[in-house]
């Protein structure tokens, strides 16, 4: 099959009303592949510009987009932005048409909900999975060392005498909570300090190194065990995937066993929900803040603490290092690993004319897709949380 398909859907591109440094879009060579296999595309006014793209780099790949209003964006056929949109976003789009998003399905019942409301299809982009269960759309080592790169940062700031760079210190002592697929990118990260550079900088001045241990789930159950293992910890990292939402996996009162000079990173990052069914979402370790891509290295004296929602117990504080999209630290890095990622799910659209033709038993593609699709959401599927 060549490139150029039939299809003549329109697929809108609107820019992210989010927090200031969230400037992810997708690359002109990923919007011209689009065009060229038949979609017609729209793109917002500024699309790309907080990434210094302009609209001639689109332009440049391809002459067939058009550039419109932030509401008209969202008024085609199939509408895609990373993040997923305000409901007043949503309710720009026509009855029929698609989003395509980060969209949470098991933890955001109440998008779900107002999603079918508006009569909408969607695929969200973190349940696209292969026939194993394994996410097709991620970015896992940006994760990983994109949040180790900021705790090291932080530990750098706040080790204590003789200091972080000194050859007369210990090695720096990483407990990872959780040892699957982002847990594997933070060990890799963490024995390098998140920085190839540095690393060798420090190996070559005689600096002792960095020891990692690794916990799972259950380990964490067994409080004194915990205790005795935080009280030597320089950065504590929760990269989890909890059974049970509505439950942290370490309490507040032992973070009381952490050295002050210790940071806590947040991977797993899910956030606090009182939304969420009979139980409220918690965070994995209690009574610390969400951050974002503004503001993701948080004091202990930060006002952030205070806003915490009531009943989270947060009188143990640690500076932490938590973002809701740590792979956006680096936007084109990132943009260039989801449009690789992306490209086949949307030419497989794209050869069945439309979302409503793809085939739950289809091609791999297609199987991959029919998981993702809003109208096959069901009660009792597992779609886990994570960063954008």
């Amino acid at each position: 099959m060549t490139d150029q398909l039939k299809a003549s859907l329109r697929i809108g591109f609107p820019r992210m009303r989010k927090e200031t440094r969230e400037v992810r879009d997708f690359l002109p060579a990923f919007i011209a592949r689009l065009h060229r296999l038949g979609a017609q595309i729209v793109l917002e006014k500024g699309y790309g510009s907080g990434m210094d793209i302009t609209e001639g780099d689109y332009r440049q790949h391809t002459d067939g987009i058009s550039f419109a209003s932030h509401e008209a964006a969202f008024r085609q056929d199939i509408v895609i932005v990373l993040r997923c949109p305000a409901e007043e976003e949503m309710r720009l789009m026509q009855t029929g048409a698609c989003l395509i998003s980060m969209l949470h399905y098991p933890t955001r019942p109440k998008r779900v909900e107002f999603l079918r409301g508006l009569g909408l299809e969607a695929v969200s982009l973190d349940g696209l999975k292969d026939d194993s269960g394994r996410r097709l759309l991620e970015n896992l080592r940006a994760v990983a060392w994109n949040g180790m790169e900021s705790a090291f940062r932080i530990l750098a700031r706040t080790y204590p005498d003789p200091g972080f760079e000194s050859p007369q210190r210990p090695a720096i002592r990483v407990t990872l909570m959780g040892a699957g697929a982002v847990g594997s990118h933070v060990v890799q990260a963490a024995v390098r300090y998140s920085d190839e550079a540095l690393h060798r900088r420090l190996a070559e001045s005689g600096v002792p190194g960095v020891q990692v241990t690794a916990v799972d789930y259950d380990f964490t159950a067994h409080e004194e065990l915990m205790r005795g293992l935080l009280r030597g910890t320089d950065i504590l990292v929760d990269a989890t995937q909890r059974p049970d939402p509505s439950r942290c996996v370490i309490p507040n009162r032992l973070l009381a066993d952490l050295p002050a000079h210790a940071v806590i990173l947040d991977l797993s990052v899910d956030p606090y929900d009182d939304t969420f069914g009979p139980y409220p979402v918690v965070k994995a370790i209690e009574g610390i803040p969400q951050g974002n891509l503004d503001h993701y290295e948080i004091a202990p004296d930060a006002p952030d603490y205070d806003s915490l929602p009531a009943g989270v117990d947060s009188r143990h504080r640690r500076w932490v290092a938590s973002c809701y999209s740590w792979p956006g630290i680096y936007p084109k890095a990132c943009m260039e690993v989801y449009g690789s990622q992306l490209r086949p799910v949307l030419r497989t659209i794209l050869e069945r004319n439309g979302i409503a033709s793809v085939r739950p038993a289809g091609k791999f593609f297609e199987r991959a897709i029919a998981r993702a699709m809003l109208s096959r959401w069901g009660a009792g599927e597992a779609n886990p949380s994570g960063s954008a």
